[in-house]
């Protein structure tokens, strides 16, 4: 069972990683286009700006999610690393509280924020309606609860393979076979 739950929230991580990558790649094509479009071609598109805060929106809500089950998010330990472990293990437990309260806050109120203002358009994008720039709210809401979920039960996550596929090893060593080049 728990090794389902692995997968399942693997794939959801990768998907995530994928999804948060294909955001940054697309915004850096949208918004020079944008600026060739007006200083070159003297003719401003209207879609690269607004596209492009959607996709940051994507971006930040799905990298979050990803960045918590990781274990990369920012923090101040500044004061909790000088705490007995007995007074840093209770406040992991409480911000895993908080993230629990904040991910499902987003759920709910974002579910309505969308649900709200769907039936209004963005102006400079008529054919999408405004709860649809919404989505990013509840949905990386409710992956971040997920993941937060899955720390809380299974530990932390950030040891795992699929997390630190890309991770540089803490010292490299040379090898006879290495050559300075």
């Amino acid at each position: 069972m728990n090794n389902t739950i692995h997968r399942a929230l693997d794939r959801l991580y990768l998907a995530c990683i994928w999804l948060a990558g294909s955001c940054i790649f697309l915004m850096s094509l949208f918004i020079p286009w944008g600026i060739f479009a007006r200083y070159v071609l003297g003719t401003g598109s209207q879609w690269p700006e607004p596209v492009s805060i959607l996709l940051m929106v994507v971006f930040t809500f799905f990298g979050a999610a990803v960045a918590y089950r990781a274990g990369a998010h920012i923090a101040v330990a500044m004061l909790t690393d000088r705490l007995p472990e007995r007074a840093q293990h209770v406040l992991r437990g409480v911000v895993h509280g908080l993230m629990l309260c904040i991910s499902a806050f987003m759920v709910f109120y974002g579910t309505s924020l969308c649900m709200g203002t769907w039936g209004q358009t963005i102006p400079d994008l008529p054919w999408m309606p405004v709860g649809a720039s919404y989505l990013p709210v509840p949905l990386g809401g409710f992956i971040t609860l997920l993941f937060v979920l899955e720390h809380v039960v299974f530990g932390s996550q950030a040891h795992r393979p699929v997390v630190l596929y890309d991770a540089l090893p803490d010292h490299t060593t040379a090898t006879p076979d290495s050559k300075d080049a």
